[in-house]
């Protein structure tokens, strides 16, 4: 075995046969050891250099067929992890050494994704064990193994070394990197199982709780000040303007093109918007790494191996726990860096915590709402992390997130259900503080633009949340009809009850229009069930069931339609004084409230409701002259009266309070939609047939987005590499 392979020559700068000689012998039958000098010039292939497509996916399968004998993709990342050292250096660090660590961590994602996709059976073998005869220098690797090594050089890459003209790319293709090497979970199923191979998301998961913490406010960081196209594009040929495609590209475009989207976003950037590929990568790393469930079997069970694969998926979830996971820990417990105190429950917090600018983060959040996965780190945070929870219930400007996420809900036949989802419950976390409650309604709009059914002018924050959230009940209905986004909407709605204050017209007519809607569905249900049971004679199994269906759905209707009259009785009892709109709706429709006035279910609610009307038609009676009397009128023999209004004959009820907790397996949820977010988001595109973590489909010649159903032919994978 020669120590480096002999190239052929050619005078001037590296030649094309060059090239596809260094790149063929990489991925060839022929292993090189640590030591050659042949890694040095592989790493040091320039960008302008041409390779056909269907020749890199030849060069894709070479290196499935010969790695677990040359073992050049460990090698190759073991030399990325010794040039992230170098570059991490205290004395002044040469250009050359960033581009070096650039090439080898562009060629590994690029290798190192297909070897991933295109997994045969249910094994992933990446062989990343070097062999015991390797010379390998141990005060890099030590006893660690080679994706640990690489892991902790990366995340200590991106931790210490600032961003600037000079690592703003190798900052860039490290995170995209981890995408990469994270997307095993890919392969997995929804419910993570103990026997999941993913190497390099256990080994980010066994770093040092110091550079967790780091390497989370970074990307945070990265999230807040959104560099962009910070360094020089004429020292990279690739950015020149009419620029043909080199060979990475090429490699790129064919095996791993997401890892180029970061050029075409700094290539074709020609609108006003911002863009910030750093950002997008960081948030994306961040929330793959936060939702990661590492699944263990308890040391409790002594059941043999076979007996431990062939288990049901209810017996493994009584016999597995999952690891903490330091990401999700650190997110948790983040402080504004402003505050420097340190309160009784963070004193039994090891560890350093992370600090971050929470008025920065909260500002970029508002302006980044239209995208899931601002929308989803802002779940997590509010979730998670109590003190940045405590931060967004006392800032004075809640419209800067509010606005964007009640746009968005506006908008939500556009929207995707999981976002739909995401909104509302972040809608029910923040409604769960009576402060906040109180001071939504104080708020004034002068106006909301994209609201085209009505013009809304001078509205409060509190009374368009109302509207949006009746509005999306309403969508809901006659879409979606699901029943878990209905519950949420009106138990949010009950939160905000009692500390209505001043609530619009609008806001109370759509509310009173709520429960006759929801009326009207359920007086249909219950003459399909009379029908149904006149009909049937119970002689039918057929029609029992439907009956049955219909009965169910019947009782779901009973519960929403009370839940409606508790929101109604929490005004009027806590905040019937500050409401004369609500009063004057309720009025206005009294009779769609008669038909369930004598119903078991609503009696002591309905009282309640006729005590008020009953107190304000008096009054009405009293002053009624001679003509109809205009709206402004009523409404003023309403006001004046709810000066008078002391509450005689109401029965108060218990007041409602609705809190979110998560479901006990959320990660059944999350990981999915996380990777369903990065895939359609970063141009990392996928072999669809590999795909076990969520259902795809798999279109006869379509693409999904961020899906790619893998059609390439093999070649002839037996020609020589050096034909290549």
């Amino acid at each position: 075995m020669g120590s480096v392979p002999s190239t052929p020559r050619r005078s001037g700068a590296f030649s094309q046969d060059t090239a596809e000689y260094l790149i063929g012998t990489f991925v060839g039958g022929e292993s090189f050891p640590l030591s050659s000098e042949f890694w040095q010039k592989l790493l040091e292939l320039p960008f302008d250099l041409r390779w056909p497509t269907d020749r890199v996916h030849q060069a894709c399968e070479l290196l499935v067929k010969n790695n677990h004998r040359t073992k050049h993709l460990s090698k190759i990342l073991f030399h990325l992890a010794c040039y992230l050292q170098e570059s991490m250096s205290a004395s002044g660090v040469p250009p050359v050494v960033y581009e070096k660590a650039v090439n080898a961590v562009y060629i590994t994602s690029i290798f190192l994704k297909h070897l991933i996709e295109n997994v045969q059976g249910d094994d992933l073998e990446l062989h990343l064990l070097l062999d015991e005869n390797e010379s390998i220098p141990k005060d890099i690797l030590g006893d660690q193994t080679i994706e640990n090594l690489v892991m902790r050089n990366v995340l200590t890459f991106i931790t210490s070394v600032d961003v600037s003209p000079n690592t703003y790319l190798l900052h860039l293709e490290l995170l995209n990197f981890m995408l990469i090497a994270m997307s095993t979970q890919l392969l997995c199923g929804p419910s993570p199982r103990p026997n999941d191979v993913n190497p390099f998301l256990d080994a980010a998961m066994a770093q040092d709780t110091s550079l967790v913490s780091s390497f989370v406010r970074r990307l945070l960081l990265n999230y807040i000040t959104r560099p962009n196209i910070p360094f020089n594009r004429a020292s990279y040929s690739i950015f020149n303007e009419g620029s043909e495609r080199g060979v990475l590209q090429r490699v790129g475009s064919a095996a791993a093109n997401f890892v180029l989207l970061p050029f075409s976003y700094l290539i074709s950037s020609s609108s006003g918007e911002l863009r910030s590929p750093l950002a997008d990568s960081s948030i994306h790393v961040l929330l793959v790494l936060i939702h990661y469930h590492k699944c263990v079997v308890s040391k409790d069970y002594d059941a043999n191996e076979n007996d431990k694969t062939a288990v049901s998926d209810t017996l493994q979830k009584e016999i597995t726990y999952f690891s903490d996971n330091p990401y999700c820990k650190a997110l948790e417990h983040a402080t504004d860096f402003e505050l420097d105190c340190v309160d009784v429950e963070r004193n039994a917090i090891s560890g350093p915590h992370v600090k971050l600018p929470f008025a920065s983060l909260f500002d970029t959040l508002g302006t980044c709402l239209a995208d899931e996965t601002a929308v989803l780190l802002l779940y997590s945070l509010l979730q998670g992390n109590s003190a940045f929870l405590e931060y967004v219930l006392v800032r004075t400007d809640q419209e800067t997130l509010l606005m964007p996420i009640l746009e968005a809900l506006y908008n939500a036949p556009r929207k995707t259900s999981n976002q739909i989802y995401m909104l509302l419950i972040i809608l029910l976390i923040l409604s769960q503080d009576s402060s906040f409650n109180a001071s939504i309604h104080k708020l004034i709009l002068p106006g909301v633009p994209w609201y085209k059914e009505r013009l809304l002018h001078q509205t409060s924050l509190g009374s368009l949340m109302v509207i949006i959230l009746i509005r999306t009940v309403q969508y809901n209905l006659s879409k979606l009809r699901d029943v878990y986004l209905h519950t949420t909407c009106l138990a949010t709605l009950a939160n905000m009850a009692p500390h209505v204050h001043r609530l619009s017209a609008y806001a109370s007519q759509r509310l009173v229009g709520l429960f006759d809607m929801l009326s009207r569905k359920y007086n249909k249900l219950a003459d399909l069930r009379n029908n149904k049971l006149h009909i049937g004679n119970g002689n039918s199994v057929e029609g029992n069931g439907l009956i049955e269906d219909v009965s169910t759905e019947l009782q779901i209707y009973t519960d929403f339609l009370r839940l409606v009259l508790e929101i109604i009785n929490a005004i009027l009892s806590y905040a019937l004084p500050r409401n004369p709109e609500v009063v004057y709706a309720i009025m206005h429709r009294q009779e769609v409230f008669q038909p369930f006035k004598n119903h078991p279910r609503f009696n002591e609610l309905l009282d309640n409701l006729y005590t008020v009307l009953d107190f304000f038609n008096s009054r009405m009676d009293a002053q009624r002259g001679d003509g109809d009397w205009s709206v402004n009128e009523v409404l003023q023999v309403i006001i004046v009266n709810c000066r008078s209004w002391r509450g005689d004959g109401m029965k108060m009820c218990t007041q409602l309070r609705f809190t979110y907790e998560q479901e006990s397996h959320p990660e059944e949820f999350f990981i999915p939609y996380v990777w369903q977010l990065v895939l359609s988001r970063c141009g990392f595109t996928f072999n669809a047939v590999a795909i076990n973590l969520f259902p795809v489909d798999l279109p006869a010649e379509e693409h999904e987005v961020g899906v790619e159903v893998s059609t390439h032919p093999n070649g002839d994978l037996e020609r020589s590499a050096n034909q290549l």
